[in-house]
């Protein structure tokens, strides 16, 4: 596997309507060079260009995942939930998938805790000692705690450190989480629609992140890069 080629073509895109924008009125100016049409209102991305930033990105996630680093994937959009999931687990990177907690990241301290109460109760669950508690009431209020912690930091609950990449499905649907990596200088590889600040992410990448067959297609090119990255890494630590 040469890790120049990973099968982006333009009809691909096309069926999978990455080129629609936003509405002409909603635009962000400077947006301006990955634009390449106007369209009933719609403005249409630069395919083309979409095509090669994103062939950079999979070049660039795959030499990161080679080398062994950590990513965390973040797409909080109901529609996108499962698929962000799904490709995150099968590149063994982290997730948020439902609702991003303020502090996340910024606040690692607290994060760190959280995720070991969970990993405590998990563990309680495991072994049936939540079910063998003696009062009803606190079982179910264990349970529900679990429950909570399942899903907001279910997707990062073997995450040890901060992650040295995030990727954001969406820049304004995931600003908080875009604001806290900018804070503390992680990396991040954004997708960015027309209405979007190309200026803010490190690595824009210029798609419809609206369109669920939009993201699916990217998730799966930058999932495929980074499982062979992870693929070679394994192979020469």
């Amino acid at each position: 596997m040469t890790r120049r080629y990973w099968n982006i073509n333009l009809e691909e895109m096309m069926k999978a309507g990455v080129y629609f924008g936003h509405n002409t009125r909603k635009w962000n100016p400077k947006m301006a060079p990955y634009i390449s049409a106007k369209r009933k209102g719609i403005h249409i991305t630069n395919l083309t260009r979409t095509a090669r930033f994103l062939s950079e990105v999979c070049g660039l996630v795959f030499d990161a995942a080679s080398s062994g680093k950590e990513f965390l994937i973040v797409g909080t959009k109901k529609k996108a939930a499962y698929s962000v999931a799904r490709a995150a687990i099968k590149a063994r990177c982290h997730f948020v998938n439902k609702k991003w907690l303020g502090g996340m990241l910024t606040n690692w301290f607290t994060t760190k805790r959280r995720l070991q109460k969970f990993r405590d109760l998990r563990m309680e669950q495991k072994t049936g000692r939540l079910n063998r508690l003696h009062k009803k009431r606190d079982a179910a209020v264990m349970k529900r705690q679990l429950s909570g912690l399942q899903r907001y930091l279910g997707g990062i609950k073997y995450m040890t450190g901060l992650p040295d990449i995030v990727i954001i499905l969406d820049q304004h649907e995931e600003y908080k989480a875009l604001r806290e990596c900018i804070t503390l200088g992680i990396p991040t590889i954004c997708l960015i629609d027309t209405n979007g600040d190309p200026d803010l992410a490190d690595i824009s990448i210029p798609a419809n992140s609206l369109g669920i067959s939009s993201i699916r297609l990217i998730l799966k090119k930058l999932v495929f890069a980074i499982w062979e990255g992870r693929s070679s890494y394994i192979r020469n630590p």
